[in-house]
């Protein structure tokens, strides 16, 4: 691949690949994986290697197993195929054992690159599952490298790489191998800081370069890939240090207990007890919040662990102290809910100023971008006055136009949803920063709380209070007519005990941002791109021509509706004016209506385990049993009916984010959404190497002091390539 020309000396990461392999090269190589410079070429990894031992003769292969074969091709041959367009490629090649010379047979299925290459002659390392054509081993759509006549088969394992476009194995390994050649350590920099390498016991970066794509031992290889695990780990740990140093060096109004305030008369007037797990977390805030720098806590709870009542005191806590809190939720749907449910909880202590208010009330006032202008004028200057003590909203509340008049602390509801750039924006300013409280319903596990939220302490709020009801789940089956008719039946009987039921269905369109309530205002109908009828009309008609719910009162609720209609919707759910609830995803999260004691989930395995959770967690909030319904048009034998099954199998959310985690691709866990910087993990897995990823903790708490950057220049390079234009931003801002 490469092209004949003077190889320059030194090379270093950012030297242009043009420079070394030639432009034609070059270009093949952007094309294919944007790559333009050496040091993002030699980021490419193998995936896997192919050893010696792995390699079998031909007479010894197996049936039904993966192989790995060395042999020459004798004949190659293409047809047209009958029964569907395209050709068939068939390759005959002989093994290089010279006591059988055996021969295997091998297809390709429009294999237009295979027919090309494998040429009579071409000898070819293949790798594939051998099955059984009349009678004789076979190998269908192999993966093949092709090796020359002079490689080194014997001798030292084969890197397997990630492959796009017209590049194959032999060609970008001989890329890879022309860019090693030149590469000088003096050139490269190392960003691991030399102790803790050897505290480590690592390899110096240009020998980990140098094992991890031509190693002589397999063993060799996967030290190498350990070091740039850890590497990864410590680059993204040391970011994460150097927010949490930023943080701790910024200075915040201490907001301590105030005896005789809304707090003392918010609790003396509770029906109820608070869970020792409410309790222990509630002192961990309250502490936080009476220090002179500012809290910046991530509150894990499951779903129905009473997360917004510990919230609630920490604000009521603040406003004793002379601050104003905001409560930032992501769909306009979750903050009007969030807004009544303080208002509930509170009673005529949220009636500041309003007749029939308590003395020491306060306002809760409801900030959304879809409010009438005039409600909007009014809950502006509450906030600015400081008669509004807690103002909820969605990204409103992040407007220039939003003044407060003494904000101490910002309370974030589900903060997956909200990048670090959004959250930051409530804290900005010349004076004190104010607290910061981050919610989430979502179980993280503890490697990727580490990985992700290394800059924030964590609560951790287990348990449900206990009046909270069981909730069932089931999987049905839609295939089975029985299983179909049973859920319209269990939809008719709990809407008839007066109780009322949600059906869930996939987004209405291919566009996510459409289910965005902030930025979806298409005006367009409910229809896809391609005119068909959506799973939203669908399950609407079935809904309301089924027999058994005849008369049912049904309500719909989706992203492409107005603020006011979602309002009108769901006020008229919660009280009582609809039955059934037809929605997509966006009662995911908050929507709190007791009386709801059924949801079926349409198309189920098209929701990842910690959204079928989340939704599950819509019902089962009072006293009233739940049933919810995972309904999938799949084969039990299915792999993707697993993942309900396992749902059904327990309400334990930290099992199920485990579980979560092991199915799903890890670097989804670092999309910019939760971490402001980069989306995806190149070596770390975040289970597989969870010791690594405490390892770089400690070793980032130790290196990260005032001063670091010009102590470990190379280490401070390496954080500032993992960051993204908001982040790099915020911590200018720090």
């Amino acid at each position: 691949m490469t092209d004949p020309q003077q190889h320059p000396s030194a090379l270093g990461p950012g030297t242009e690949l043009s420079r070394v392999i030639g432009a034609q090269s070059a270009k093949i190589l952007h094309g294919a994986f944007g790559y333009s410079t050496v040091g993002e070429l030699l980021a490419h990894l193998p995936r896997r290697y192919v050893e010696v031992g792995e390699i079998q003769p031909i007479s010894e292969l197996p049936y039904g197993e993966d192989v790995t074969v060395v042999a020459t091709v004798t004949h190659a041959s293409q047809r047209r195929m009958h029964s569907r367009r395209g050709f068939l490629l068939e390759v005959e090649v002989q093994d290089e054992d010279p006591a059988s010379r055996a021969l295997l047979k091998m297809t390709f299925f429009n294999g237009y690159q295979a027919a090309k290459e494998l040429l009579p002659g071409v000898r070819a390392m293949f790798s594939g599952v051998v099955d059984d054509y009349r009678g004789s081993p076979q190998l269908t759509h192999p993966e093949y490298t092709l090796l020359g006549q002079d490689d080194e088969a014997e001798a030292r394992p084969f890197p397997v790489y990630p492959l796009s476009g017209k590049l194959t194995q032999l060609r970008l390994r001989r890329t890879i191998g022309t860019v090693l050649d030149g590469v000088e350590p003096e050139a490269f920099p190392d960003p691991l800081p030399i102790e803790v390498r050897e505290r480590r016991r690592l390899p110096e970066l240009s020998h980990a370069l140098e094992a991890i794509h031509r190693p002589h031992e397999v063993r060799e290889a996967y030290a190498a890939r350990r070091r740039f695990a850890y590497e990864e780990a410590l680059v993204l740990q040391t970011l994460l240090a150097e927010r949490r140093m930023l943080d701790q060096a910024r200075e915040a109004t201490p907001r301590p207990l105030v005896g005789g305030g809304l707090l003392e008369a918010f609790t003396d007037r509770l029906p109820f007890r608070l869970t020792e797990g409410q309790l222990e977390v509630g002192e961990q805030l309250s502490a936080d919040l009476s220090r002179s720098h500012p809290m910046n806590r991530l509150l894990q709870g499951e779903v129905g662990s009473g997360k917004t009542l510990v919230a609630l005191l920490a604000m009521l806590q603040v406003i004793d102290a002379g601050g104003q809190a905001a409560l930032l939720a992501p769909t306009e749907v979750l903050a009007a809910q969030h807004a009544q449910t303080l208002r509930t909880l509170l009673g005529d202590l949220a009636q500041g100023g309003m007749l029939g208010g308590a003395a020491n009330a306060t306002g809760v006032e409801l900030l959304t971008g879809s409010l009438p202008a005039k409600e909007k004028r009014a809950a502006l200057l509450a906030a600015a006055s400081g008669e509004a003590g807690i103002v909820v909203g969605t990204h409103a509340l992040l407007s220039d136009h939003v003044q407060f008049a003494e904000l101490g602390l910002v309370v974030v509801d589900e903060q997956h949803r909200f990048g670090v750039e959004q959250r930051d924006k409530l804290r900005e300013g010349d004076g004190p920063t104010p607290h910061l409280l981050v919610m989430t319903a979502t179980p993280i596990p503890r490697t990727v709380a580490m990985t992700v939220f290394g800059d924030v302490d964590v609560s951790l709020l287990r348990g449900v209070p206990a009046a909270r009801a069981e909730v069932r789940t089931f999987v049905v089956p839609m295939q089975l007519p029985a299983w179909r008719e049973r859920m319209f039946t269990l939809l008719r009987e709990q809407i008839a005990a007066g109780h009322q039921a949600y059906v869930v269905v996939p987004r209405i369109s291919e566009n996510v941002e459409e289910e965005d309530p902030e930025r979806a205002r298409s005006g367009e109908g409910a229809e896809d791109q391609q005119g068909q009828r959506t799973p939203l009309e669908t399950m609407e008609r079935v809904l309301r021509e089924h027999p058994a719910l005849a008369g049912v009162r049904i309500g719909i609720l989706h992203g492409r509706l107005t603020g006011e209609q979602k309002t009108a919707t769901m006020a008229d759910f919660g009280a009582g004016k609809l039955d059934l609830l037809l929605a997509t995803t966006v009662v995911e999260v908050g929507v709190d209506v007791p009386n709801a004691t059924v949801m079926a989930i349409i198309d189920a395995e098209s929701f990842g385990i910690s959204q079928l959770h989340q939704l599950r967690g819509r019902i089962g909030r009072g006293s009233l049993p739940g049933t919810c319904l995972l309904v999938t048009s799949l084969d039990h034998e299915h792999p993707a009916v697993e993942r309900l099954e396992t749902v059904a199998s327990t309400r334990d959310g930290f099992v199920l984010a485990e579980k979560d985690l092991e199915l799903r691709r890890e670097g989804d866990i670092l999309g910019a959404s939760q971490s402001g910087g980069r989306s995806t993990l190149r070596t770390l897995r975040v289970i597989r190497d969870a010791e690594l990823i405490g390892l770089a903790r400690d070793d980032a708490a130790g290196l990260v002091q005032p001063g670091w950057r010009d102590a470990h220049p190379g280490l401070a390079a390496a954080v500032d390539s993992q960051v993204d234009d908001d982040e790099a931003a915020y911590l200018e801002r720090a």
